[in-house]
């Protein structure tokens, strides 16, 4: 019975992830339109971007512990069918205040990341579940299909349809989702949050929240940051850096399903022991190319690849750290790289502010890389001895 139903709650998982993020990422697309219309500060600009983002980040790990005790099919559907009441609300909202009020609730749709790899992996086998994992995440293509689609949508109709487009989307969604989907048994002892929160005791949960906070924060710094580097440097369009971003967004997101298989193959640590000497070197040639575009291009490219493999590679770990709680480690791990996507343009701004230039930008990603390097292989080290020990 569980293979009969494997592929459809892989599939429609990835689906449904992909619909959430979509809204996940509704106010990143069109800021500025409301930034105009409700004659916003660049400051209540960027909270309104960031309010949905951190909230959906930090309540990934109760929605992965709750996937673990209630269900995938439950908890996801009532995730997407609460999203309609804030993307409803925000269509009729008049105000910042509440506009931004609606952007915290709709935050929520970005724990459809923990709550789809918790209830995949259930799914499947260990030996399969790095290639399994890497095609549910491919869910992230949510984000570049609102930058696409959301403008058009509010040239076309205005602002309140493209929330109420949206609702109506995630209810079709949702109807289909619950339809093609059911739920596995659920554990025959069934923990508390207290109980599940006890991953948080483990070394390995810390180290791969480094790992992710690394990869996964980078694929989402880029994505925000990227269009400010190329029209900062290099004089670029507002479309021909959104273009060339939209580039960088689906090669990290295509080869992560790349990095899961390679992590099935040959081990998640041998891959991210070459993401992270990768990401040196990379992060060593951008700083040395910020004014040669050619350069910054390939290096740019480079490291896209590098973080959608490491992103594959690390959740390959996932269930290997604790495969009871597989829910808390998710959310736990999923949470510190979405918190990570939004300190590194932070920095930036700041350094470019002290400065006048990114260089030291490059250089601390490059030192980061190095720390997540040295905690790959002392990880190993210890899983070595441990074996050595059980033997």
């Amino acid at each position: 019975m569980r293979q009969n139903g494997s592929a459809l709650a892989l599939g429609l998982s990835t689906m449904a992830m992909m619909a959430s993020f979509v809204i996940w990422s509704v106010f990143s697309p069109i800021a500025g339109q409301i930034q105009e219309l409700y004659h916003l500060s660049t400051i209540q600009k960027s909270v309104l971007i960031a309010a949905p983002v951190l909230l959906g980040s930090v309540l990934r790990i109760p929605m992965g512990i709750y996937t673990d005790r209630f269900g995938g099919k439950r908890v996801f559907a009532a995730t997407m069918l609460f999203l309609v009441i804030p993307l409803f609300l925000a269509g009729w909202a008049h105000s910042y205040w509440l506009l931004l009020l609606c952007a915290v609730f709709i935050g929520m749709a970005g724990t459809t990341f923990a709550i789809s790899l918790t209830y995949v992996s259930r799914w499947f086998p260990p030996e399969r579940q790095g290639l399994v994992l890497g095609l549910a995440g491919l869910g992230n293509l949510g984000g570049a299909a609102a930058s696409y689609t959301l403008p058009f949508v509010f040239n076309s109709y205005g602002l309140q349809w493209v929330f109420w487009s949206l609702a109506i989307m995630i209810v079709i969604v949702t109807i289909i989702f619950s339809i093609g989907t059911r739920d596995l048994p659920p554990p025959a002892k069934v923990k508390t949050f207290k109980q599940s929160m006890i991953v948080l005791k483990e070394r390995s949960t810390w180290y791969l929240s480094i790992f992710y906070f690394l990869t996964f924060g980078g694929f989402v710094a880029f994505g925000a940051y990227l269009p400010t580097f190329l029209k900062d440097l290099f004089q670029l369009s507002a479309t021909d850096a959104g273009m060339k971003t939209a580039g960088f967004v689906l090669i990290a997101t295509l080869i992560r399903p790349l990095g899961g298989y390679m992590a099935d193959r040959i081990g998640s640590r041998r891959v991210l022991t070459a993401v992270f000497a990768g990401i040196i070197i990379t992060s060593l040639a951008m700083a040395a190319t910020l004014h040669q575009f050619a350069g910054f291009s390939v290096s740019c490219l480079a490291a896209a690849a590098l973080l959608g493999v490491g992103n594959g590679a690390v959740f390959k770990m996932v269930p290997e750290v604790s495969a009871g709680n597989t829910g808390a480690v998710t959310g736990i791990v999923g949470a510190a790289g979405g918190v990570g996507g939004f300190f590194p343009p932070i920095v930036l701004g700041i350094i470019k502010d002290l400065t006048g230039a990114y260089t030291l930008g490059f250089v601390m990603l490059m030192l980061f890389a190095c720390v997540c390097l040295w905690l790959n292989q002392a990880t190993k080290r210890m899983a070595i001895a441990k074996q050595s020990a059980a033997a």
